[in-house]
C-alpha cells in the first residue's frame, strides 16, 4: 500500500494569524490519511490592508502585522517599515509600563490581576513579553497565554510574546515596533514583561515610562544578592503575596526596601521610588498601585520629564539599531568570517596582540568593496 498522500485544492486552512497555515485532508481522503497535512501559503495582505486592519483593531490582522515586524526577511522588513510610517500619527498615546521581578514573585498572576483591573476601568491592555534568554534555554514564552487564561479571554486585552532572536538588539527593535502597532490598534496601556535576566532589564527600562520590580518577602536576603544597578532603574518596588500569615512579613520587607531605596538615586528625576505591597492572588493593593502610576504620569508630565524621557528613548533607539546593524554586517562579511578563526588563533597563541587583530579584521571589512 502506497504511503503517498493525496492533496486537494479545497483544503481549508486550520490556523490563522501565521504566514503559513496548516491544512488537512478533507472528505474521503481524510480516513485514508488522517495525519496528512500540507503547508498552504495564504494570500499576502497589502500594506494598506494591514494599516486598515490595525486601525480598526482587527486582532487577526494585528497579530499578522506583528509577525511581519518580527520577520528578518528583507521584503517583510520593507513592508513593515512602510506600515509603521503610515501608523505613526496614531501612536504614542499609551502609558508604557515595564515589569520585572525575581523568580517566584508571581509576575504572571500580578499581570493578569492588574490587566483585568485596568480592563474593568475601561482601558485596553496589551501585554508584551520579552525573553532574550529563550534562545539559550530553548524555552518558549508562548506559555504566557496559558498562564494568563482569564486575561487572554478578555476582548479588551491582547497578549503577545516578543521573541528576540537571541539578541538584545532584537528585543529593542521588535518589541518597540510591536508596541507601536498595539498603540495604533487602540491599546492605551502597554505592559512589557521581562522574563529574561541581566541586560534585559536595562533594555526594557529604555522603552517604557514607568518601570516596576516585583519582589517577595525576606527583603534582607534578597537585597544582598540584588544588583544596585537594577534597583536604580525602577520607579516602584511591589512586594507581592502580602496576604494571610505572610502579610506582616510583607510589611516588614516594605520597610526594609524603603530604607534601602532612600540611599539610591531615583530612576526618574522629581520622583521618589518607594516600596508598596499587594496580593495579586486576592486583588488587594492593585488599585493602589494604579494610583501610584497615575500620580507618576501626572507628576512627570507636569515637569516635562515624561516627554523628555520619550525623546531620549527614541534617540537611544537610533543608536542601538545602528550598532546592531553594523555588528550584524561585520560578522556576516565572508572575508571577516574566513579571517576571524585565524586571527583568534594568533591572539591565543601570543603571536598577535588583540588591538592588532581587531585592526586587521576592521581593515578587511572596510575594504570589502575592493
Amino acid at each position: 500500500m502506497s504511503d503517498e498522500r493525496t492533496y486537494r485544492p479545497e483544503w481549508v486552512p486550520k490556523e490563522r494569524g501565521d504566514e503559513f497555515a496548516t491544512a488537512y485532508v478533507k472528505g474521503k481522503d481524510e480516513a485514508a490519511a488522517p495525519n496528512a497535512k500540507k503547508w498552504v501559503k495564504r494570500r499576502e495582505r497589502s500594506a494598506s490592508e494591514y494599516i486598515e486592519g490595525v486601525l480598526r483593531n482587527d486582532r487577526t490582522v494585528l497579530a499578522q502585522a506583528i509577525t511581519l515586524v518580527e520577520s528578518n526577511a528583507a521584503k517583510h522588513m520593507e513592508m513593515a517599515q512602510q506600515i509603521l510610517n503610515e501608523l505613526l500619527p496614531h501612536v504614542g498615546k499609551s502609558i508604557r509600563i515595564g515589569i520585572t521581578g525575581v523568580p517566584g514573585a508571581g509576575k504572571s498572576t500580578f499581570i493578569e490581576a492588574f490587566g483585568q483591573f485596568l480592563c474593568e476601568k475601561g482601558h485596553r491592555v496589551a501585554v508584551l513579553a520579552v525573553d532574550p534568554s529563550s534562545s539559550i534555554t530553548g524555552g518558549s514564552i508562548l506559555g504566557d497565554k496559558t498562564r494568563m487564561e482569564n486575561l487572554s479571554r478578555d476582548p479588551r486585552a491582547f497578549i503577545r510574546p516578543s521573541p528576540s532572536g537571541g539578541t538584545l538588539g532584537g528585543v529593542h527593535r521588535k518589541t518597540r515596533e510591536t508596541m507601536l502597532l498595539c498603540e495604533a490598534a487602540g491599546y492605551d496601556i502597554i505592559l512589557v514583561e521581562t522574563v529574561g535576566v541581566g541586560q534585559s532589564e536595562f533594555v526594557v527600562r529604555g522603552m517604557v515610562d514607568f518601570f516596576m520590580l516585583l519582589a517577595l518577602t525576606g527583603a534582607g536576603d534578597e537585597l544582598q544578592g540584588m544588583k544596585k544597578g537594577i534597583m536604580e532603574l525602577v520607579d516602584a518596588v511591589i512586594i507581592n503575596k502580602a496576604d494571610g500569615d505572610n502579610k506582616p512579613k510583607a510589611l516588614a520587607a516594605q520597610e526594609e526596601y524603603n530604607q534601602f531605596l532612600h540611599y539610591l538615586r531615583p530612576a526618574t528625576p522629581g520622583w521618589k521610588t518607594e516600596a508598596h505591597t499587594c496580593s495579586a492572588l486576592y486583588g488587594e493593593g492593585i488599585e493602589h498601585i494604579w494610583h501610584v502610576i497615575e500620580k507618576f504620569v501626572a507628576v512627570t508630565k507636569q515637569s516635562g520629564v515624561f516627554e523628555e524621557r520619550r525623546r531620549h528613548q527614541l534617540k537611544d533607539w537610533i543608536y542601538a539599531m545602528i550598532k546592531d546593524y553594523l555588528e550584524t554586517s561585520f560578522f556576516a562579511h565572508p572575508l571577516v568570517k574566513e579571517k576571524l578563526p585565524i586571527v583568534e588563533n594568533h591572539v591565543i597563541s601570543g603571536r598577535q596582540s588583540v588591538t592588532s587583530a581587531v585592526r586587521e579584521l576592521i581593515s578587511v571589512y572596510e575594504n570589502r568593496e575592493s
